[in-house]
C-alpha cells in the first residue's frame, strides 16, 4: 500500500527562501520516503573570456617623431606566458638553466617551464632565433600575457 504524498505550499516556500538567503541553486529535503526537491530556474555558468595581450606601444616625441630606441633595450618577438604559474628557468633546482641571454634556439626547443595546478608545462620557441632577454626570474610568479622572453 503506497502513501500519498502532501505537498505543503507553506514547506515550499520557506526552501525557496531558504535558496535565496544562501545563494544555492538546488535543494532537496527527503522525509521517510518523501522526498522535494527545489531548484532555481535561470541559472547560468560563468564563462571567462581572455583577450590576447596588447601588441607593444612605440614611444612617439612631442614633436611627431619617432623616439630613438634604448641601445640597452632588446629587439626581437616577446614570447609571452599562456597563463598564470611558476616559472622555472631549468627542469630541476640545482641543474643549469634551459638558456641564457645570446644562445641560439630551434623551434619547439623548451625555453622555461610554468607550473600551473602542480602540472608542469614546457614553454617551447615559436621559431629559431636568438634569446636577446630573459624577462622572468627563476621560481617567480608570471601572469597571463607577461612577456616571458624576447627572440630575436
Amino acid at each position: 500500500m503506497s502513501e500519498k504524498f502532501v505537498v505543503d505550499g507553506e514547506s515550499v516556500r520557506g526552501l525557496a527562501k531558504l535558496l535565496d538567503e544562501t545563494g544555492l541553486t538546488e535543494i532537496e529535503y527527503q522525509l521517510g520516503t518523501q522526498r522535494i526537491r527545489v531548484v532555481r530556474a535561470g541559472v547560468q555558468a560563468t564563462v571567462a573570456h581572455y583577450a590576447p595581450p596588447p601588441p607593444p606601444v612605440t614611444p612617439v616625441s612631442p614633436l611627431g617623431l619617432v623616439a630613438s630606441s634604448d641601445p640597452i633595450s632588446p629587439q626581437g618577438e616577446p614570447i609571452f606566458s599562456p597563463m598564470v604559474g611558476t616559472a622555472y628557468l631549468s627542469s630541476a633546482p640545482n641543474e643549469p638553466p634551459f638558456f641564457k641571454v645570446g644562445d641560439l634556439v630551434k623551434k619547439g626547443d623548451t625555453l622555461l617551464i610554468i607550473e600551473a595546478m602542480k602540472v608542469m608545462n614546457p614553454i617551447r620557441a615559436p621559431r629559431d632565433g636568438k634569446i636577446s632577454e630573459i624577462c622572468v626570474m627563476d621560481a617567480k610568479p608570471v601572469e597571463f600575457g607577461e612577456p616571458l622572453i624576447i627572440l630575436e
